[in-house]
């Protein structure tokens, strides 16, 4: 399993974090996914053999916010 922590910008709510919690937790791959508004990122757990970086990027910027 790989971890890695990836900045979110554009968050401003708890609803934020949980549109972004769920785009990432549907990613085929992810096993775990902590979102923090206060934070701006998202402690991302999963399977570099079914994903990856880029794909993860991909699905926040599809739920509408930034990655860094």
């Amino acid at each position: 399993m790989e971890r890695i922590t990836l900045g979110v910008k554009g968050m401003t709510c708890n609803h934020c974090v949980m549109t972004v919690t769920n785009a990432l937790k549907e990613v085929d791959g992810v096993k775990a996914a902590n979102v923090s508004l206060e934070q701006e990122n998202a402690k991302i757990t999963f399977d570099e053999s079914k994903t990856n970086i880029d794909a993860i990027k991909k699905a926040v910027i599809d739920a509408g916010y930034q990655p860094e």
